[in-house]
């Protein structure tokens, strides 16, 4: 769970705020992709956040709206 955590810690932050600092993304972004993540990335969630949101990425078609939005709102 830390893996997905870190990984929606990827998906709030711009591309400049990545470089200035880390933060979490909201409890409601965390909700949208929680179930995505388990279902279609669990492989990998020992693998690193670049891992997971790539995992994501993959996976689009299948997404919940709910994560999907939230890859979308992220530029992701």
């Amino acid at each position: 769970m830390r893996k997905f955590m870190l990984a929606l810690t990827l998906l709030s932050l711009s591309s400049t705020a990545f470089a200035q600092a880390q933060r979490s993304g909201t409890e409601e972004e965390q909700k949208a992709c929680t179930r995505d993540v388990q279902k279609h990335c669990r492989d990998v969630i020992d693998q690193g956040d670049f891992t997971i949101l790539a995992c994501l990425q993959q996976h689009r078609p299948k997404l919940s709206e709910a994560c999907a939005q939230v890859l979308k709102n992220h530029n992701q």
